[in-house]
Order: C-alpha cells, then sequence, then structure tokens
C-alpha cells in the first residue's frame, strides 16, 4: 500500500483526518467509560535535564519533544534507528545507504550525511546517554536499556552541549537503581522468527549501595529472502543483545557515587537497494526492475552480519557542599569495534559475459573516546546559573576493502559465487585520527523580582578548543600522492594536522504571562567540528559548518491542565556548510569523495506538540513539523562549474498521531496504542534532486495488565504490537542517475508480535 500526499494541502487534509479518526475511535472508549471515569483527568508533569539539571517541560524555554519509557513500548521501539518512522517529526534518522551499523541523524534540516562512516568527521546532532557524549555514527543502532526518558533537544545546543549540537541533540536517559528489591522480566515473539526477551533486576540497598542489571536480547530474520544460498543470512536481519550494571552508593543526602558499565553486541545484515528504473547500463537477465518492494532479492549474494561490539564505563559523582549549591562530575571510557559488511548493491552492476559483479563492502571502523565534565549549579536570590568545563579524547581508525563476490555466466542466466580470500584483496582506503576538544562553559538565569518574578533572562557563552591530528594511510591499496606547500608531488601518507576555536553563545528571554502560559524568544549558535574525508584522494582539510539561530516560542496548559499546546518558530543560517562531491572512479569499485565548506543555507520552520486528556484513562496527542531548508549553489572540485546542493532528509511537513487508552477492569488493566506518521518527501543525495516517497506509518498496540498472580505480588502483562500496522510501502531512500537508473531502499513491511511481562 502506498499513501501519497502530492502538497502542502493534501498533507493537512490527512492529518486531519487522521485526527478525526483517532477522535472516532476515542469518543467511542470514552462513551463506554461513561461515569466510571468520574476522577478529574490531568496531564501529568514531565521533567526534563536539558538544562543540565530537572526541570519542567513546561518551565524550559526550549522546544524539547519527550517519549517516556511507555511511549517507547507502545511504539516497540527498540533501537534510535525505530524513531526512523516520524514518531517525533523534527527529527530524522536513517541507515548510511544500506548499512544500519551506522545511523545518519538530523534536526531542522540541518546535520544529516551522506556518509556517516568517516573517522575525521562528524555529525550535527549529538547523542548522549546519561550525560555521556557519543562520538561516532556506528553503535548508535544498539539496543536500548532501561529507558526512562528520551529527550530531543530541537535548534542549535552548543553553549550546555558543546560541539556537534548544530542541529541539536537527543539525551537518553536511563532509569537508575532504586535501592527497593524488584523485577521487571519479559519475553516476545513475532513474524519473521523475531524473538526478544529482556530482564531489569533492582537489588535492594545494602551499606548504601544500591545495584540494577539489565540484560536483554533481540533477535529477528531478514525481511528480503537472499535466494539460493547456503547458510546465508537475509536482507534486513538484526541480532542485538547487551548487558548494563550500575551501582550507586548514597552515603548521605549530599553526595552520591554512581558507577555504570555496559557491554553489547550489535549485529545487522544491509538493506536490500532495489532498481526501480533502467539506465544506460547494460544489465543481466536476471536483474529485474522491481518498482514496488521485493520480498526475494534478484540474486542471492555473500551476506554476513556486520557486527557492532560496544563498551563502556561512566562514573557520575554528585556532591552538594551546601543548600544552594551542586559539584557534578561525570567521567566515562568507551570503546567500539565495528565491522560493515555491505552486499545490498547487486542490482547496481553492469553486465559483461563471464564478468564478475556485486561489489562486496568491507569495513572496519575501531573507536575508543574518554570524557570528563565537570559541573557546578548553584542558586542565589534571583539567580540559577551552571559552570563547567569539559574535555574529549577520542581515537578512530578505519579502513575498507571492495572486491566482487559474484560472477555471472556467458548469457547473464546464471551466476556463482567469487572465492574471497581477504589476504589477497587489497584496501581501498585506511585512515587514522585523534581529536581532542576542551571546551569551557556558563548560563545564568535571572528573574529579577518585579511583576511576582514573571521575567527570566537567560545568558550563556561556552569557548571550545578542537584539534584534529592523523592521516591518510592507503588509498587504492598502495600509499597515496599529494602535493605539499612547496608544490611538491609527494608519495606517502597524507597529514592532518588543524585545530579550531570556536565561542557559541545564548541569549533567552521568558516571561510567564500566566500562570500556564509562558512565551520565550532566543538566540543561540552551534557547529559541527571540521575535519577530513577519509574518501578523498586528497584528505584536504575542511572547517566546521555553524549555525546563528532565532527562536520564538510559547508554552501552555489549559482546561483545567487536561490540554497542553506548545509550539515554536525559527529561523537560522548556515555558514561554510560542509558539502560533500564524489565521482566514479573508472575500472575500480569506489569512489572518490570531497568534503568542502562550499555553501551557505537557511533552515526555517514552524514546531507544534499538542497532548489533551478529555476524560481520565483516554489522552490525544499531536506533533507537526513544517522545515524549510535551503542551501545555495556550490562550487564542484570535479567539475569546476556550480552546483545545486540539496538537504538531507528534511521532509517539508511531517506529523505524528497518537490516541492512548487505559482502563482498569476487575482484575486487571486495559490499555490500547495507535499511533500514525506521516512525511513529505525528502533529498536523499545532496547532488540528486529525485525525491523519496511520502510515507504514512501506523503502529499499534493492545495491553491487558496488572493481572496478579495469587499470593506472589507478582504482576502479569500480555500484550499484542504492530510497526506498519497497515503494511504500507514507501522508498525512504531514492537516488537516480543516467547510467544506472532510479534505484531506492524501501521501508520494513508490517512486523508484529506478541509479548509477556512480569514484574515483582
Amino acid at each position: 500500500m502506498k499513501r501519497q500526499f502530492h502538497n502542502p494541502v493534501a498533507l493537512r487534509a490527512g492529518l486531519l483526518a487522521g485526527v478525526a479518526a483517532l477522535a472516532a475511535g476515542g469518543a467511542a472508549l470514552a462513551e463506554t467509560a461513561g461515569a466510571a471515569d468520574t476522577g478529574a483527568a490531568s496531564l501529568g508533569e514531565v521533567i526534563v535535564t536539558a538544562q543540565k539539571h530537572a526541570t519542567n517541560l513546561q518551565k524550559t524555554p526550549i522546544s524539547i519533544s519527550v517519549m517516556g519509557g511507555q511511549d517507547l513500548a507502545n511504539r516497540h521501539v527498540q533501537s534510535i534507528e525505530d524513531l526512523g518512522d516520524g514518531s517525533i517529526p523534527s527529527l530524522r534518522v536513517a541507515p548510511f545507504f544500506a548499512r544500519s551499523s551506522a545511523l545518519t541523524i538530523g534536526m531542522r534540516g540541518i546535520g544529516a550525511l551522506s556518509d556517516a562512516n568517516q573517522p575525521a568527521r562528524d555529525q550535527a546532532v549529538g547523542v548522549y546517554v546519561d550525560g555521556v557524549y557519543m562520538g561516532r555514527a556506528q553503535g548508535l543502532g544498539s539496543a536500548l536499556y532501561d529507558v526512562e526518558r528520551i529527550e530531543v533537544l530541537k535548534g542549535p545546543q552548543g553553549t550546555l552541549f558543546g560541539r556537534n549540537t548544530e542541529g541539536g541533540a537527543i539525551s537518553i536517559v536511563t532509569k537508575p537503581p532504586s535501592g527497593v528489591f524488584k523485577m521487571d522480566a519479559a519475553v516476545g515473539y513475532g513474524n519473521d522468527n523475531a524473538y526478544k526477551a529482556e530482564a531489569h533486576l533492582d537489588l535492594p540497598s545494602f551499606h548504601d549501595v544500591s545495584v540494577k542489571l539489565d540484560g536483554l536480547l533481540s533477535k529477528r530474520d531478514g525481511t528480503v529472502v537472499n535466494p539460493n544460498t547456503s547458510g546465508q543470512p537475509d536482507f534486513n536481519a538484526y541480532d542485538k543483545r547487551g548487558f548494563h550494571a550500575e551501582a550507586l552508593w548514597k552515603p548521605n543526602d549530599r553526595f552520591s557515587a554512581d558507577y555504570a558499565y555496559d557491554v553489547a553486541y550489535d549485529g545487522t545484515t544491509p538493506y536490500y537497494v532495489q532498481l526501480l528504473s533502467k539506465g544506460s547500463l547494460t544489465l543481466a537477465p536476471l536483474i529485474k526492475l522491481q518498482p514496488d518492494r521485493a520480498s526475494t532479492a534478484n540474486v542471492g549474494a555473500p551476506l554476513q552480519f556486520s557486527v557492532g561490539n560496544t563498551s563502556g564505563h561512566r562514573l557520575t559523582l554528585d556532591w552538594t557542599p551546601a543548600a544552594n549549591l551542586e559539584v557534578k562530575s561525570i567521567s566515562s571510557y568507551r570503546k567500539l569495534d565495528q565491522s560493515q559488511y555491505d552486499n545490498g548493491e547487486e542490482n547496481l552492476s553492469a553486465f559483461s559475459p563471464n564478468g564478475a559483479f556485486s561489489r562486496y563492502s568491507l569495513a572496519h571502523v575501531y573507536q575508543s573516546q574518554y570524557s570528563e565534565e565537570l559541573q557546578l549549579i548553584g542558586r542565589a536570590p534571583s539567580l540559577e546559573y551552571i559552570a563547567g568545563a569539559f574535555y574529549y579524547h577520542e581515537a578512530v581508525r578505519d579502513n575498507a576493502q571492495t572486491p566482487n563476490s559474484l560472477q555471472w555466466n556467458a548469457t547473464g542466466t546464471a551466476y556463482t559465487f567469487l572465492p574471497l580470500n581477504l589476504n589477497t584483496v587489497s584496501y581501498d582506503r585506511a585512515s587514522h585520527v585523534v581529536t581532542e576538544s576542551a571546551g569551557v562553559f556558563g548560563q545564568a538565569v535571572w528573574t529579577p523580582p518585579i511583576l511576582d518574578g514573571i521575567t527570566h533572562l537567560t545568558v550563556g557563552g561556552r569557548f571550545t578548543h578542537d584539534a584534529k591530528n592523523g592521516s591518510l594511510d592507503i588509498v587504492n591499496g598502495a600509499l597515496p600522492s599529494y602535493v605539499n606547500a612547496n608544490h611538491q608531488t609527494i608519495t606517502g601518507i597524507i597529514p592532518l594536522d588543524k585545530a579550531w576555536n570556536r565561542f557559541d553563545p545564548l541569549v533567552n528571554l521568558a516571561v510567564d504571562v500566566a500562570p500556564d502560559v509562558s512565551v520565550y524568544g532566543k538566540w543561540s549558535t552551534g557547529y559541527k567540528a571540521g575535519g577530513a574525508n577519509s574518501r578523498s584522494l586528497t584528505y584536504r582539510a575542511f572547517d566546521p559548518e555553524t549555525v546563528s539561530m532565532f527562536e520564538i516560542g510559547a508554552k501552555t496548559e489549559f482546561w483545567d491542565r487536561r490540554a497542553r499546546l506548545n509550539v515554536a518558530a525559527y529561523s537560522g543560517n548556515l555558514k561554510d556548510v560542509q558539502v560533500d562531491f564524489s565521482v566514479l572512479i573508472l575500472n575500480n569499485n569506489r569512489g572518490t569523495l570531497e568534503t568542502t565548506n562550499a555553501a551557505t543555507g537557511r533552515s526555517q520552520g514552524v514546531e507544534a506538540d499538542f497532548t489533551i486528556e478529555p476524560v481520565q484513562g483516554l489522552t490525544f496527542s499531536a506533533s507537526y513539523a513544517y522545515t524549510d531548508m535551503t542551501l545555495s549553489q556550490a562550487f564542484n572540485p570535479f567539475t569546476n562549474t556550480m552546483a545545486k546542493v540539496y538537504p538531507l532528509y528534511t521532509p517539508k511537513q511531517s506529523g505524528s498521531l497518537a490516541m492512548d487508552y487505559e482502563r482498569p477492569l476487575t482484575a486487571a488493566t486495559f490499555s490500547l496504542h495507535l499511533d500514525a506518521n506521516l512525511s513529505d518527501g525528502q533529498y536523499t543525495s545532496t547532488t540528486d534532486p529525485t525525491l523519496s516517497d511520502k510515507s504514512f506509518i501506523v503502529n499499534g498496540r493492545v495491553a491487558l495488565g496488572d493481572i496478579r498472580m495469587a499470593d506472589s505480588g507478582a504482576r502479569v502483562q500480555v500484550s499484542l504490537w504492530a510497526r506498519n500496522l497497515l503494511d504500507e510501502q514507501h522508498a525512504f531512500l531514492k537516488n537516480y542517475s543516467a547510467a544506472l537508473g532510479t534505484y531506492g531502499i524501501f521501508n520494513e513491511p508490517r512486523t508484529f508480535g506478541v509479548e509477556g511481562r512480569v514484574r515483582f
């Protein structure tokens, strides 16, 4: 099923139709609730830590979307990649081409990369887990542990979060140890032979130490059959598992030490790349056009799981030496070993009799990082402030081989597997880089004691020093050649030795115009760090990309706090935009890429989040984002001409609707969740004007919980869930070239399952 919205009016009509459908269902449920729901409905308070300390969402003057643990369960979100369905409209999450082993993340049209696999370049949306910055795009697809909430901070967060938060930040907060014995365990089974098991164990406090243990595994076969193979997995399969342990020592109310360790295995096979229309290249008879989502590939290919092994340590110290002063330290060390085996492009091969085809990309990324953040949080009459310092050190290296894996017969009607001896396959590229970043920051909120303290002025700033040192070590199986500063041609590694300084200010004025209504205006800046592109033949350094953004917003609650409406409008100017240009190297399996600060841009738009609880137990919510992202023309170093640049993964309009209903029964609790997520098409290449398909994804979950087991104190829940309930299909990535034609990657078909959970 394809759902198309061809213009803004149609999209709005689709949203209104969805609202009407959910409202009709909700009205029926509300009617059944009737007089039984005599309690007063009221939306609960949402606590966030976007300002580095706990605040009420409605009193935090920036645009934030929050998904709690129950929201994630309702949508069956197992990793950040699952947020790619558009459940938070301003946030865009996509795999790096056919690989879900590396994610590209954008917000407000800023940040998404055409190549997320670069050791010496960074993304523009920062991801944090319990205050620790995740330095690489790899490893972000790991299964989520026991999540309390995910906060999505929209717009530049350069003052409090620093580098690489030009588009925004994602802050994942896990549940800490409680010090009270309890267990939460679940098992589930779904189609495509999917199964899941997880357990979360809180141990009772002993000598002021509380311990929490989390374990999980989640596995599924592929959604596209890999035919005519023996012992090979299918396309789009996953195998995720991990363990997390946390110990909290709290000898008194003024000091705590929180240590956490996590280790994860994230195995995935590539998405299947389909050929939608033919280009000029000659195709083998076995390569058929597949304009709709395929269930079986044209030809079978060698596949193996791309495996990400991640582990990390975190130590958070929190000391309150005085009633209005808090000192916090967050120390961490993390390690990543990511293999990336991508053979999803078998259809993008020209036919020659008895010729080799099906480029098999075999890449590895190895990374280690450590960081330290020190915060001083204080309060004084009419003043709240935070000051701090941050240090980050990262070492990354990568390599890649791209042998062909299959061979045609003379007529293209059959094929054989080529033997792969990687010891005889040269490296297309190899590089390494060490990044060091140090910064100091401060922010203060002044509430003058006039007009009953309704005005709040926030001023902040951050100074950051970044340095990157490394080299491009191998190009096409040999030492690279380059021209040095003296115009001499040198054969040898190409060095990278660059440093940059940056200051990011913030000014925010908020006014409480009524007890439940506040408005604000904010100006802030942010940046994405400079670096170099390891797919380049020159490894030429590029500078940071920057944004300066104005935002106005309102946060409101009304109808006795049964309804909440938050809106924001923004306009930002981007400078030194990092643009990728590529060219195919003839007689070689690789292309080359150059990244230059070639463009300027403007991001402007509107965001709205609405929640209403008309009767107790029934909640409707809606989110909407209009994003107008434009980029200037840029100089293409391969063609020596000015070229049009297209913003990546930025639908003009997107929205999400949801309905949640919960009703106590005699011996259980019934709950129902439905959500619908709509999106315009988007560009998926900076140099290709082809738009992806528009999308309409519906997810659902129904559960019967709080079933008490006799005399045990345990409570049981049984649930049914479905993602893409209507089995809608759309190509979320779509590109065109004259030689290849149009090719794309489709969303997953309907997935569904049953889950049982016990808590005690």
